[in-house]
């Protein structure tokens, strides 16, 4: 129990603090936020992906002579996606800093399409999807901070009181637009300076790492610690590895979509449908034997818990149980998301199971939500339920341990 009070300590204290930053910080939950505006465009163009490949071979057939108009959908939501984050990081990230949020969203995706032009000065669309991503977070923080620096010191045009707010916004970000525009135009026409290519070589040590089983590990590990020390841990770190498993899904669909090889395994989706099954930390499975607890406590909490848990969502349980600071729970919570990453991982890695590649919702159901995440990959289907009964034999032990002490507890307080 000492080591355990020492480790309990040492999340509160040491892990804590820096991550909880973290998670508040503006220009992360900008970015979390932003983000927020590409969801539509890849969840539908996701529906098209799935409704043009459908594993049956009437349908296939049927579809053939429609996949170019498919395509057409699937390249104009999957293809548009960093354009998309663009306006919506800049309009997070300048209303976070009281600006008119229109002004950011405009100016960061003028800053974003100038970046695009090749060196041939012709616009590179290819640069609108997945590969653009970081680029766009990029110019949306220089852009808005030019703004900001502007409309801060007062560098601005103002015009009369009676003129319409539109109109007076507009002007309010004419001179700082205007630098916004000199400045990724110098860089790119007459320095001939690839800013896209310049900020994916930055981040292309990050991407490697997370789409690897280390990487991705370790990630899962600090949303497990997160959690277990009362934080949301996928929240506090979706600023930062939102647009990684966005940037690999996209990939991923278009790949999909012209019928060559998935290049990525831990793209939007692995955490959420493959390791967090019913909900992070595998939860559903210790609702479910709740569900028949000799415990009155944990039955009532267990009938409460599972509707959403079978919709991913476990705060119930997570606070409830409770799983945070409870050294009995927390070994499994911690490491059983290990196991599953490791095997999905290696599952996915030698071409047994197909990786993500399509935007359903995180609050689908295990079983349905990866099998229309991985384009009705059966064998999808089959590893979700297989993984409901490691969840469940990993959380029996400990669960009964802690039920044998509820039933203690009950049973004095009845007395």
């Amino acid at each position: 129990m000492l080591i355990m009070d020492k480790f309990m300590n040492w999340i509160q204290n040491v892990l804590m603090p820096p991550l909880a930053k973290v998670g508040n910080n503006k220009y992360l939950v900008s970015v979390r936020n932003g983000l927020v505006m590409t969801l539509p465009a890849v969840i539908s163009g996701s529906v098209f992906l799935i409704i043009g490949n459908i594993p049956i071979p009437a349908w296939t057939n049927f579809m053939k002579p429609y996949m170019n108009a498919i395509g057409v959908a699937v390249n104009g939501s999957f293809g548009i996606i960093s354009l998309l984050a663009a306006i919506g990081i800049g309009y997070e990230l300048a209303k976070s800093l009281e600006l008119d949020a229109i002004n950011g969203a405009g100016l960061s995706t003028m800053a974003f399409v100038v970046a695009s032009f090749s060196s041939k000065l012709t616009l590179d669309t290819t640069n609108f999807a997945s590969s653009g991503l970081f680029t766009a977070i990029i110019c949306a923080f220089i852009s808005v901070l030019i703004l900001n620096l502007f409309v801060k010191r007062n560098w601005v045009i103002k015009l009369p009181a009676g003129v319409p707010a539109a109109v007076s916004h507009s002007f309010v970000s004419l001179i700082p637009g205007f630098i916004v525009l000199l400045f990724f135009w110098t860089l790119r026409v007459p320095l001939h300076f690839d800013i896209n290519l310049f900020i994916q070589s930055i981040f292309h040590p990050l991407l490697f790492a997370m789409n690897s089983l280390p990487g991705i590990m370790f990630y899962t590990l600090l949303v497990s610690l997160l959690w277990v020390g009362g934080i949301h841990g996928d929240m506090t770190l979706e600023g930062i590895s939102d647009p990684i498993f966005l940037q690999f899904l996209t990939a991923n669909g278009l790949a999909y979509a012209h019928h060559q090889a998935i290049p990525y395994i831990t793209s939007s989706g692995f955490s959420s449908l493959f390791v967090n099954v019913g909900g992070t930390g595998a939860t559903i499975m210790l609702v479910f034997w709740m569900l028949s607890s000799k415990s009155e406590t944990y039955r009532s909490l267990g009938r409460v818990a599972f509707p959403s848990a079978l919709f991913e969502i476990n705060e119930p349980v997570i606070f409830g149980f409770p799983i945070v600071m409870n050294p009995i729970t927390m070994i499994p919570f911690i490491i059983l998301p290990q196991i599953l990453v490791v095997l999905t991982y290696i599952l996915m890695a030698i071409n047994w199971i197909r990786p993500a590649v399509t935007m359903v919702p995180w609050t689908m159901p295990p079983i349905i939500g990866p099998l229309m995440a991985t384009g009705w990959d059966w064998r999808a289907g089959v590893w979700s339920a297989i993984e409901l009964v490691i969840a469940g034999a990993a959380y029996y032990p400990f669960f009964k341990t802690a039920e044998k002490q509820m039933v203690i507890d009950e049973q004095k307080g009845e007395n």
